[in-house]
């Protein structure tokens, strides 16, 4: 979310940057570079003569289809490129602003659709801000540390290892910033490689500026959130064990929960980023099904993965990694299973969608309605598209319901902390940008933003957010005493079951909340 005042939030484009990636676009693409290479590239078909087989026709006909896909999807990405480059070339030397739009849950988006910091590498490495700050004393050695975060080479050591390790590469760095493409090209090895050779041109210009603690900087610099849904259970339960390992408590390196779930998993074959993308999507609400196709694909990369074992070590896998998540955050299961017992009761028994109301007072309602179709007789044996709308009449779909609670409630809290922590910086006069748990400011204002960040996430966690979330699904939801029968019927135990469960609120841990502000990796 940028920043409420308009000086915070004018946007330009790095010129220098998109010189270099207009280059390689105009050169032929990279598939190395994610550049889109034109539709000219793709192969033609082979031919198809008489005396081919039948077989062999067959098969000249699924190449030709293939080869028709592939350079329909290679002209969508290059045109969708070329439009990128096209509008931020339309901005060179111009200031521009990215209105947000906000969705139910609270969570903003940029409007724009082509040129943001939500977008891809490129898209993010090409922007930055208009208004410029000094680096001051320690804005370089933040732009080193972004520097090695973009990387994702050294995620396991601490800052002061991070630092050190972009000393060493100083020579790489320079290289990269004045031979981007004819130098060794270090900055294309990195997993954001344009990002880092923007950063490699930044560290560059500042060293050789003079003075860098004068020097006047445009970059945003990032910190990311350590998980930040299972950082957000492990609060709300105040689980200690959890909470240590998504870094809500101090430690002299960043511990990293994917690599703790891989090594309970299995030792050795499965790596950090076979398990990451489910662990990641588990706190909202991917299914075993879900999980067991993400853990395939990641098994599927491996080159020396026996490729007939993907199936069945996906099962084993998905499995054992949801019991491992559930030693790990022992409370987080618990609170998953409450609200999604809670969704299941309000949406089936009171036959209402789920609301709630942020801790910011921001109202949330979830819009799952199941479509009731009005078939006539004669048309009962014909499938009709479902395409009706909706109004507040509609019964909820209870099953979507009950599988989004969870992950629209922490999505509810995480919004909360980036509009406290977005306002707090105004107040403070910093720039702030925000992809949902990645908060962007200027080198010189990181250390300043990462306290505000931390300050803000334990006055959100200090209150009694389960508490109050009960009690305002009871007053909302749950029947009195003069609507309860007594007569033992189905339908007065399922009402006297939703007054008990909403009233449940899960068990909590004896983790400080606090912890979190001498926490240094907790957002890093």
């Amino acid at each position: 979310m940028l920043s409420p005042t308009a000086e915070d939030g004018e946007i330009e484009v790095r010129i220098s940057l998109l010189d270099v990636i207009t280059e390689v676009f105009n050169s032929g693409g990279s598939q190395r570079l994610d550049i889109p290479e034109p539709p000219s590239a793709c192969p033609p078909p082979g031919a198809v003569n008489p005396e081919m087989s039948k077989m062999e026709r067959f098969e000249a006909y699924k190449q030709r289809m293939a080869l028709r896909r592939q350079k329909a999807e290679m002209y969508s990405l290059w045109c969708d490129t070329l439009y990128r480059l096209s509008l931020a070339n339309h901005f060179r030397k111009r200031v521009f602003w990215l209105p947000h739009n906000m969705d139910f849950r609270g969570r903003v988006y940029p409007c724009p659709p082509h040129l943001n910091h939500l977008g891809s590498d490129m898209a993010r490495a090409i922007i930055c801000f208009f208004r410029g700050e000094p680096l001051g004393p320690k804005g370089l050695d933040w732009l080193k540390i972004h520097l090695v975060n973009l990387t994702g080479l050294k995620k396991k050591n601490s800052v002061s290892e991070r630092l050190q390790y972009a000393q060493e590469l100083m020579p790489d760095i320079l290289d990269s910033a004045d031979r981007p493409l004819t130098g060794d090209m270090w900055w294309a090895k990195s997993e954001c490689p344009w990002q880092t050779l923007a950063v490699c041109m930044e560290i560059a210009r500042a060293m050789r500026s003079g003075d860098p603690e004068a020097y006047v900087c445009h970059f945003p610099v990032h910190q990311d959130g350590s998980c930040n849904g299972l950082q957000h259970y492990a609060a709300l339960g105040r689980d200690s064990v959890g909470a240590e390992s998504v870094n809500l408590t101090p430690a002299v390196k960043p511990q990293d929960v994917y690599s703790r779930v891989a090594a309970l998993v299995l030792e050795g074959f499965v790596r950090r980023k076979v398990i990451k993308q489910t662990v990641m999507t588990t706190v909202y609400g991917v299914t075993r099904f879900g999980a067991r196709l993400q853990i395939a694909k990641q098994l599927k990369d491996i080159e020396d993965f026996p490729k007939e074992f993907v199936w069945p070590a996906s099962t084993y896998l998905v499995l054992k990694t949801f019991e491992s998540l559930q030693e790990m955050f022992t409370s987080t299961k618990e609170i998953q299973d409450w609200f999604t017992e809670c969704a299941r009761l309000i949406s089936q028994i009171c036959g209402q969608n789920v609301e709630w109301v942020t801790p910011l007072g921001f109202p949330v309602v979830q819009p799952y309605n199941r479509l009731n179709k009005l078939v006539a007789p004669q048309l009962q044996a014909k499938k009709l598209q479902e395409h009706y709308n909706m109004d507040m009449f509609e019964r909820p779909n209870v099953m979507k319901q009950k599988n989004a609670f969870p992950p629209n409630y922490i999505h509810s809290l995480d919004s909360s902390h980036m509009m406290l922590t977005s306002l707090f910086c105004e107040r403070r006069g910093i720039t702030f940008v925000s992809v949902h748990d990645c908060f962007w400011t200027h080198p010189s204002t990181v250390d300043v933003m990462n306290r505000i960040c931390r300050e803000q996430f334990v006055a959100l966690h200090s209150q009694p957010i389960l508490e109050d979330l009960s009690r305002f699904m009871v007053q909302k939801y749950s029947y009195s005493d003069s609507e309860l029968t007594n007569d033992g019927s189905m339908v007065d135990m399922t009402k006297r079951k939703l007054n008990q469960i909403l009233t449940k609120v899960p068990s909590k841990g004896d983790l400080d909340i606090t912890n979190v502000l001498n926490s240094v990796y907790f957002f890093s």
